[in-house]
């Protein structure tokens, strides 16, 4: 079940808020947990079972490090365990058939069956199996258990709380991902009224609209662009496709998180954001800091800052961000472009801190975002490709290699997806925020009544949409 379907809007969605509302304080978190399991159940029962699994992992990892906390031989032990037997399930879901097709491919062997993974011959595994927002929930849960040897949060003792915090279906699936130290408070006691419920609504909507009416409409002409011959595509066809898809994962992804903030917001609880407007970055350092937030933030706080962060040394702060952007590409996906897009993210981060960082704080902003947003393109060609040879030959498009500068397609896709191309780009800056800003500070009266109103006409166009939209994909949802 995905945010952006009329069955969560108005049945699941309207059905589990009037609950939530109507019980006590004491049975709200029952309800968050059992509508959760019900939301993650709905596509495939079966993957419930390991989110229960991991759920229960780190639960009594947490009880036993608190239960003997002055042994740090027992504490150490249990950590160990936790974080084994998570990344365990993580890798047995999400990584073992990458790695059985790349030892079968060395050692000469074949896959018998597309649906199966087959290891030097031997049947093991279902290949398709991937439990959804496996990555999201395993970190989310792992971090309890590290920030509790650390001593930095109190243990959760009901397993009730425990199991509402790691399933709350708002940000189970594409995060953003939410540590215990982020809602300790609020998982035991918080307030909720009419003007944050409000609030959530608003911030619900808005994502909505980024999905629904942004993300998809120019996700429709990226995979239009995809399936061209690479041969005849042109070079401005190449450029139209990869701006398509620079625009529908961010406002996909932005999207999805602010409907998650908002749905937090509905029942009480203030995630962390997610996103900064990261195409205004002016070095890939920066996109960074504005990309995915809480993803960047998890492996600032549990890889690069224990392995020593910029406190030992040069080539020690180059070892530590290498390993945290190879492991960066590996959480994305099981497969080696995201491996290699992870890379290069990583090289790149390395040059800008060694020297690229200094010479791009001499040159003018427009030359810094220019030389970052090419980067990043680059970067979603391999993101979005399904195989290596597919994204360096769009690449090649982008740069002439079909040796046709425009051709009929380009204009046709223009003229077609256009208005929804600078809607989309215009969307993308602060630019909307900053004329909301000014309009609150000359006119906060007509701001105030008129906000309702646009919210309004943006879910009826987004339910509208949903009547008859065949095309709704979610591109972190896999993760």
């Amino acid at each position: 079940m995905v945010f952006s379907s009329l069955v969560f809007i108005f049945i699941f969605l309207i059905g589990t808020l009037t609950i939530y509302y109507i019980v006590p304080k004491w049975a709200k978190n029952t309800v968050i947990l059992a509508s959760s399991l019900i939301f993650y159940a709905w596509g495939e029962p079966v993957y419930l079972v390991v989110m229960i699994i991991s759920t229960l992992i780190d639960y009594f990892a947490g009880l036993i490090i608190w239960k003997f906390g002055k042994n740090k031989h027992i504490r150490r032990l249990c950590l160990i365990v936790s974080i084994v037997m998570n990344l365990s399930l993580l890798f047995t879901f999400k990584y073992s058939g990458f790695i059985a097709r790349n030892v079968n491919a060395l050692a000469g062997q074949t896959i018998f069956d597309p649906a199966k993974t087959y290891f030097l011959g031997i049947d093991f595994l279902p290949l398709n199996i991937l439990p959804i927002g496996i990555s999201f929930f395993t970190f989310q849960s792992m971090s309890y258990t590290i920030d509790m040897y650390r001593g930095e949060i109190e243990v959760q003792k009901n397993l009730i709380n425990f199991g509402a915090f790691v399933t709350m279906f708002p940000q189970l699936v594409a995060g953003p991902i939410v540590r215990y130290t982020d809602i300790s408070k609020e998982i035991n006691s918080r307030r909720i009224n009419i003007d944050i419920v409000y609030d959530g609504v608003v911030r619900f909507i808005t994502g909505m609209g980024k999905k629904i009416l942004i993300a998809n409409s120019v996700g429709q002409l990226w995979d239009t662009v995809l399936l061209y011959d690479r041969a005849e595509t042109s070079v401005l066809t190449a450029w139209i496709g990869i701006i398509a898809y620079t625009l529908q994962i961010y406002f996909d992804f932005s999207g999805y998180s602010d409907m998650a903030i908002g749905l937090g917001k509905m029942m009480g609880f203030n995630f962390p954001e997610n996103f900064n407007y990261p195409y205004l970055s002016k070095s890939i350092a920066e996109f960074w800091r504005r990309w995915h937030i809480t993803l960047g933030a998890w492996f600032r706080s549990y890889v690069y800052i224990p392995l020593g962060g910029n406190r030992k040394g040069l080539a020690r702060t180059v070892f530590n961000l290498a390993v945290v952007w190879l492991l960066t590409g590996i959480w994305h996906g099981s497969d080696w472009t995201f491996i290699l897009w992870g890379c290069l993210y990583g090289v790149l981060i390395i040059m800008e801190r060694l020297f690229l960082g200094k010479l791009l704080d001499k040159l003018p902003d427009w030359i810094c975002w220019l030389y970052t947003m090419l980067l990043v393109m680059l970067g979603w060609v391999l993101f979005a490709s399904p195989d290596i040879s597919t994204a360096f030959s769009y690449m090649g498009n982008m740069f002439g290699s079909s040796g046709v500068l425009s051709d009929d397609r380009a204009l046709y896709l223009l003229k077609n997806y256009a208005v929804v191309l600078i809607f989309g780009i215009f969307g993308a800056t602060d630019a909307w925020k900053i004329i909301v800003e000014t309009a609150e500070c000359r006119l906060p009266a007509l701001v105030h009544w008129a906000t309702p109103f646009c919210k309004a006409a943006v879910f009826v166009l987004c339910t509208a949409y949903l009547v008859d939209a065949t095309y709704n994909p979610f591109l972190y949802f896999i993760f």
